[in-house]
């Protein structure tokens, strides 16, 4: 199977070159011990059944044992046997830091009561998530979102998109799985179903080994989808479920959509909550999401035709679609995406902060018709920040350094406002 190049390559090269380890997180069939072992020159498998009771019981009574190998050591799915990291972190220690020993790769977070130290200084985290479009090879990668932050002369006119509606709707079906791209068209959509079915009827209960329903499970992947780039209540999202014949606590919920976060199915986006509003006025509930798209598709139980009749909700799906592609063009530069919405409907779909405090105000729009409104609204966001600062002089905000419209249309221009339109099958990172 061809390996095709992952923009977390480089950011794992650079890591190893830093520190002793680096675990790499992120949502299963994404492509982790993958990508993990293109830079591994031994591997422990932890899930493998020919070894697995052996493993487990070695890592029980002597883990150091499980390290021995050429380095760098992958350790896959390391959270089946936890004390592996603190056996790791100790042997970091004693090599007196040497970068480059171990690299782990994880499905989903460890209750952190299981591990003695947190491995601060020693182990690196990155997170991996479902490939963006110029991952997949659906992007002509012909604008670089790093060029758009870094150079503020930076052309884009006349990139071009490969992909028309239609043609979103069905990558977006199919989603960023890399095992979708070794298949045909038709078999591909079969693996966000197969995703979905797969932590429903599995994961739900093997993460901590707590019998869960997987019927409650899938009813509210499905309330979530059904409410996907939405701002949702939680007691809204349990009326839905329980409209039916399902009985459910708030506090069973809420354990269901915490077990669903470790396992990096659900991916909330956090409210962006600057001073240029009251308190009252901003919104700050989370807006709801997926990893990827597709798994929203996939819980909501339609297809590519029944999107194409149905460009309005395709239009939250489309947002959840560029949230993944920024997560994924970002993390060799530090990233965190929130959304900005107020009282008075203003609002930024997509808030970019980069770790040393550049920020992009985002929309994300279908068609071309909403283009206009989406510029105007990152405008006023910028004018309000920019009046903040005119009164409030001891407390300055940043101005945003990029406001962009991320469209499903054909061509990429600079608006004489100075907002950036471009499709989202040109970006790259």
């Amino acid at each position: 199977m061809e390996y095709l190049p992952r923009i977390a390559d480089d950011v794992l090269r650079e890591r190893l070159g830093a520190f002793g380890a680096v675990l790499i997180e992120g949502p299963k069939w994404t492509g982790k011990t993958t990508t993990a072992q293109q830079q591994a020159q031994s591997v422990l498998k932890l899930q493998d059944p020919d070894r697995r009771e052996e493993n487990l019981a070695t890592a029980s009574t002597m883990p150091s044992l499980l390290l021995k190998g050429k380095q760098p050591r992958l350790i896959d799915e390391w959270q089946d046997a936890p004390m592996l990291w603190d056996a790791v972190r100790i042997a970091v220690d004693k090599s007196g830091g040497i970068p480059g020993q171990y690299i782990l790769t994880g499905s989903n977070t460890v209750d952190m009561g299981k591990i003695y130290h947190s491995g601060i200084g020693r182990i690196s985290r990155m997170k991996m998530f479902p490939m963006s479009l110029w991952e997949s090879n659906d992007s002509s990668g012909e604008v670089s979102l790093k060029q758009l932050f870094d150079n503020p002369d930076y052309d884009i006119d006349g990139a071009t998109s490969k992909l028309n509606i239609p043609d979103l709707i069905r990558v977006a079906c199919r989603g960023g799985w890399p095992v979708a791209l070794q298949m045909s068209e038709k078999s591909s959509m079969l693996v966000a179903s197969d995703y979905v079915n797969s932590v429903c009827e599995v994961d739900i209960s093997s993460i901590d080994n707590k019998q869960r329903n997987p019927k409650i499970a899938r009813q509210l992947m499905r309330s979530y989808a059904r409410n996907i780039s939405t701002l949702a209540k939680r007691t809204s999202i349990l009326a839905d479920i329980t409209s039916g014949d399902i009985t459910l606590s708030m506090d069973t919920m809420d354990d269901y959509i915490s077990v669903l976060e470790r396992l990096f199915v659900i991916q909330d986006i956090d409210a962006w909550c600057p001073a240029i509003r009251s308190k009252t006025a901003i919104r700050s509930m989370p807006k709801r999401g997926f990893s990827d798209p597709s798994i929203a598709i996939a819980a909501m139980g339609v297809n590519a035709e029944g999107l194409e009749m149905q460009l309005k909700t395709f239009g939250f799906i489309f947002e959840q679609m560029c949230a993944r592609d920024l997560r994924a063009y970002t993390p060799g530069f530090g990233n965190h995406l929130s959304y900005y919405r107020d009282r008075y409907g203003l609002e930024a779909d997509l808030v970019l902060h980069l770790d040393d405090g550049r920020y992009a105000l985002i929309e994300c729009k279908l068609g071309s018709r909403e283009i206009e409104e989406g510029a105007q609204h990152l405008k006023e966001i910028k004018r309000l920040v920019q009046e903040h600062n005119k009164t409030e002089k001891q407390v300055q905000l940043r101005e945003p350094d990029l406001l962009m419209v991320i469209t499903g249309g054909e061509m990429a221009y600079t608006r004489p406002d100075g907002v950036k339109v471009i499709p989202l099958a040109c970006l790259k990172d």
